[in-house]
């Protein structure tokens, strides 16, 4: 039985689907002998694009059988608004199975929130018959699920009856996890290797050329997994983790001051090269950056109008005197660049848009700055890299194949099986796979979004007693001191690593093996 710090506030808001599945997890009791049939399923991408998407539906077209319909939602959430769907063939399935995007259905970021939007949904559900909507997203996407799951489970077909939300876990952040029940979301493992790919080829470069500091952001928006996964993958000199700068509480001082000493101990060895991995979320975990964040998010929800009607070049003077002395303060003393991005606008689930923030190039910057006090004869060269988009839409690793095509034969089980408001999960990787699903309700929290408490699903974050985080912490300072990088290479199907889940993965599951094993 699920539960969280704010399960009681979450039943009285969410009565239907609490009440209905008792927050308990289910298990797959084996195949099922009668067979169901008449099923109208829609099926919507929502977010950014994760590879195996594509496998999810063809797993859902699979399992609902001829008996049953599929239909695919056009853009998203949105298409859902506007009703938009087509129905899904076979040959539709046999088109797209392991290819990577979001392209046959395609995506948006719309979060739907209010009442007239509610009601469109409920147009869309009777105009097209709908029995059913499976939700494909990640933390955010599976919160408005859960919404969904409630609004409609009963009430909008004429008989009285609902229509049926499923969740399945998408994000190649890696931040939608619950321990042994859901190991890792869709798409991280696919996005990490193409990442580990071109990592390698830098830190290849590094050695070869002997004369430049590489800074690279990966995605992580509000975790740090990726960047750990990267640097399992490929050793680098420097790794940066979020979620350790926060319990350590390390100012950006203080992070520039780590950095610069491992530029000069290099040079002292005659290596004036190296590769440094940042997560793009890292300003947020930076302590009193957080704190101004915080602040300057109330400020941007309660000041909108106002805020709008300014000219570019008054903005940001105008959230300084409205932030407390030091917020201000601290706002004024980042460069332009900085500044800019921190008001830009937020995206549709009240987030900063951290991608846009050129971490990477602030560091390089104040670290110039810092080896130039610490020691004037070294030198440091450095260039900047973001790899973001690159890795969204690669083909699946067979992992990635795998877990998706069996993510969708579990959304559509638990359809099937006449559940709401839960979230297909697979379990037991390493032994053949256990089909699963997660109550969306025993996921939610409340949280300050837009200004107000929101009911969210918790993003989960790198933990520092987590045996991935460990392993890494035992081994970077020999990677610092030396060049012990690897370059991994792409993706295979075949050959030695075509089967291996991603190291952190194997590493916090305890298994015994990089080797996953999915029926």
């Amino acid at each position: 039985v699920l539960s969280t710090k704010d399960s009681e506030a979450v039943a009285k808001q969410f009565p239907k689907t609490v009440a209905a599945s008792g927050n308990v997890v289910l298990t797959s009791a084996g195949s099922r002998t009668n067979q169901i049939k008449g099923k109208r399923v829609a099926v919507l991408f929502s977010g950014g694009p994760a590879a195996g998407g594509h496998n999810v539906v063809c797993g859902l077209k699979r399992v609902l059988g001829f008996g049953n319909t599929l239909l695919g939602v056009k853009a998203g959430p949105k298409g859902l608004l506007e009703g938009s769907l087509f129905e899904i063939n076979d040959a539709d399935v046999d088109f797209v199975l392991n290819t990577g995007g979001f392209n046959f259905l395609g995506s948006d970021r719309t979060k739907i929130k209010s009442d007239a939007q509610f009601a469109q949904v409920r147009d869309t559900c009777i105009k097209h018959n709908l029995d059913a909507i499976v939700v494909v997203g990640g933390d955010d996407s599976n919160t408005n699920a859960a919404v969904l799951a409630e609004s409609l489970y009963r009430g909008v077909k004429a008989d009285g009856s609902g229509v049926q939300v499923i969740g399945v876990p998408k994000t190649i952040d890696g931040d939608l996890q619950l321990g042994d029940l859901l190991a890792i979301s869709f798409g991280f493992d696919t996005a990490t290797r193409i990442y580990s790919e071109m990592v390698g080829n830098v830190l290849q470069d590094t050695a070869s050329s002997l004369k430049y500091w590489h800074f690279v952001k990966l995605m992580g928006r509000s975790a740090s997994h990726v960047a750990l996964e990267v640097a399992l993958q490929t050793k680098p000199a420097i790794a940066i983790i979020s979620e350790e700068v926060a319990a350590r509480k390390m100012s950006l001082a203080s992070i520039i001051d780590s950095i610069a000493k491992v530029v000069v101990e290099r040079s002292q060895k005659g290596m004036n090269y190296g590769v440094l991995l940042v997560p793009e979320g890292l300003i947020e975990f930076i302590p009193e950056m957080n704190a101004m964040i915080a602040e300057l998010n109330d400020v941007l929800a309660h000041e909108a109008t106002a805020f709008a009607a300014l000219a570019d070049d008054k903005k940001a003077a105008f959230v300084e005197s409205k932030l407390s002395a030091n917020n201000g303060k601290l706002l004024a003393s980042l460069p332009h660049y900085i500044v800019d991005m921190l008001l830009a606008e937020r995206d549709s689930h009240g987030n900063l848009q951290v991608s846009l923030i050129p971490t990477e190039q602030l560091l390089i910057d104040m670290t110039k700055a810092r080896v130039k006090e610490l020691d004037g004869k070294v030198p440091f060269a450095a260039h900047s890299h973001f790899l973001g988009y690159e890795g969204r839409c690669g083909a699946p690793t067979l992992f990635d194949a795998a877990y998706t095509y069996n993510l969708g034969l579990t959304a559509g089980s638990l359809i099937l099986d006449g559940h709401s408001g839960y979230m297909a999960t697979i379990t037991g990787l390493t032994s053949g796979g256990v089909p699963q699903a997660i109550p969306l309700a025993g996921l939610l929290n409340i949280e300050r979004r837009h200004g107000q408490d929101e009911f969210v699903i918790e993003k989960a974050l790198v933990k520092m007693d987590s045996p991935a985080m460990k392993f890494f912490a035992s081994r970077r300072d020999e990677w610092a001191a030396s060049d012990l990088f690897t370059s991994p290479g792409p993706r295979q199907f075949w050959g030695p690593t075509t089967h291996q889940q991603p190291i952190s993965v194997a590493l916090n599951s305890g298994s015994n093996s990089l080797m996953f094993k999915i029926g």
